[in-house]
């Protein structure tokens, strides 16, 4: 038996990421918050929130295969939300420049009927170049990327604000470690190729 699929997150960027796979699947809003506790690290928030993002939806459809995700950008172990405004998008980018952030997405697949429970984290390490004032506006201005982490849209025009990025997963940047999801889907028994 085929299990249904779910996608606990209203993120477009992960809805197109998910399609690569070619594996038929709903998203459904989380509704979780997602605000930082006291003294948690970036990585750990990521993980947290991913794990309740799926036990949220989960909870909901508990015979269904659910992915839930985040990630947080960290910069000298602080983490970087979504700026939301263009002001904070500044802020973030020039306190970036010439440095190396950590972008830490975590993955937990979770099915209550099976029983399955899986998590990861891949942490991606990216050196921004020493970016100017006008070309941070200019980005911004072209892209507006205040709903993503650290507003970085490497996926786009940011990559030109990129001087080296280290990674065992080219996907893991824009929100979801094809990689590794595929890897844990296939575990809970849902397998992309088999479904081709």
């Amino acid at each position: 038996m085929t299990r249904r699929l779910i996608l606990a997150s209203t993120s477009p960027y992960r809805r197109e990421l998910l399609s690569r796979l070619r594996v038929p699947f709903e998203a459904v809003a989380p509704g979780v918050d997602e605000a930082a506790l006291p003294d948690e690290s970036p990585l750990a928030m990521a993980q947290r929130l991913a794990a309740r993002k799926a036990q949220a939806v989960a909870a909901r459809y508990p015979e269904a295969v659910v992915i839930g995700s985040d990630q947080v950008a960290e910069l000298q172990g602080k983490a970087l939300g979504k700026p939301g405004t263009h002001g904070r998008a500044v802020q973030q980018l020039r306190a970036m420049r010439g440095r190396d952030v950590r972008f830490h997405t975590a993955v937990a697949v979770l099915c209550i009927d099976a029983p399955f429970d899986q998590q990861m984290v891949n942490t991606v390490r990216v050196r921004f170049r020493n970016l100017s004032d006008d070309e941070i506006e200019r980005y911004l201005r072209l892209e507006q990327p205040y709903d993503c982490a650290g507003s970085a849209k490497c996926e786009t025009l940011g990559i030109a604000l990129v001087e080296a990025i280290e990674s065992d997963d080219p996907t893991a940047l824009v929100g979801l470690p094809l990689i590794r999801t595929s890897a844990m889907l296939r575990a809970a028994g849902v397998d992309p190729l088999a479904s081709a």
